[in-house]
Parts: C-alpha cells; structure tokens; sequence
C-alpha cells in the first residue's frame, strides 16, 4: 500500500506538521505531552517512528478516537490531566480550547472563594510559592539611578550665542 505524504495534517481541529514524527507532532497539539502521544500511537497500532505526514485517514481516525476518550481504551489515569473533575468525579482528558476554557474556570473558581491561590492569580502575584523579592518584577526598573553624562565639548547648555 502506498502512503501519499501530506505536509500539513488535521488532527482533532488542529493544523499539525506532517514533516516530524508522530509523537512530536502530536504533541503540537495542546494538552497531548510526549508520554500520552507514545501510548495513544500505541494502542492505534501505529509505528512512532513514522513521519506524521504519511499517516492513512483510517489510523488519524483511530487516534482521534483514542485522544477524545483515552480511559475507553485502557491508557493509564496517570496519563489524563483533569483527574477526580470537581462537577463529575470522572477522570477525563482536555485538550486544545477545551482545556484552556476549564482552566480559566477553575482560576474564577478560586477567585471566587477568595483562596489564597485565588488571591495570588488576582494580584498577578506568583502563585505556587515562588520567590517574589527579586525575580517577576514588572515594569520600570528600580535600583540605582545613573548620573547624567555630560556632553563632551561644551560648557553648558545653549544653543550659540549670546542673548543682550
């Protein structure tokens, strides 16, 4: 059977480069690490050394099948990134704007509540216990301020010439 190569795929709604190999193209799509595109390329049955671009419609569907419900086909929970789900207590897997909406969600949540990490993402202050005194500073630099420089070759200030 011969593969016809395409440069540019569709997988899930998502423009991926049929030129890298399928693990790294599939992780181009947001939420898919390098660990769950080994193991989705494993249950389709597809060959993690093949460039993306070669790739048949019917194993694009097999793993469009396996993205959208990873725990249908045995992967394992610790793969899935939205774990015990706080409205359901499913463990499920998002991606692309799915994931980036539930996030926002979750962060309202917390503001919401008026938790703490609520109040850091409030603030715009870090949130998972980094240090603030010196590094994520934003805005004009403080510290010491530099000397004017005077310009070479002139006494001061004036444009030429004399006045009265």
């Amino acid at each position: 059977m011969s593969r016809e190569f395409r440069h540019i795929l569709r997988i899930t709604d998502t423009d991926v480069d049929g030129t890298l190999k399928a693990p790294y193209a599939l992780r181009k799509i947001k939420g898919i690490s390098i660990n769950l595109a080994n193991a989705i390329l494993k249950k389709a049955g597809v060959d993690p050394h093949i460039r993306a671009g070669f790739l048949t419609e019917t194993e694009v569907t097999k793993i469009e099948e396996i993205i959208k419900d990873p725990v249908k086909y045995g992967l394992p929970e610790w793969l899935l990134n939205r774990r015990k789900d706080l409205e359901n207590g499913k463990n499920t897997h998002l991606i692309s704007a799915d994931l980036i909406l539930r996030t926002k969600m979750d962060i309202d949540q917390m503001k919401e509540l008026k938790s703490w990490r609520g109040y850091r993402h409030a603030y715009g202050l870090k949130v998972r216990g980094q240090r603030t005194r010196t590094t994520g500073r934003t805005g004009k630099a403080l510290g010491v301020k530099k000397k004017a420089v005077a310009k070479p070759g002139g006494g001061g200030g004036g444009g030429g010439g004399g006045g009265k």
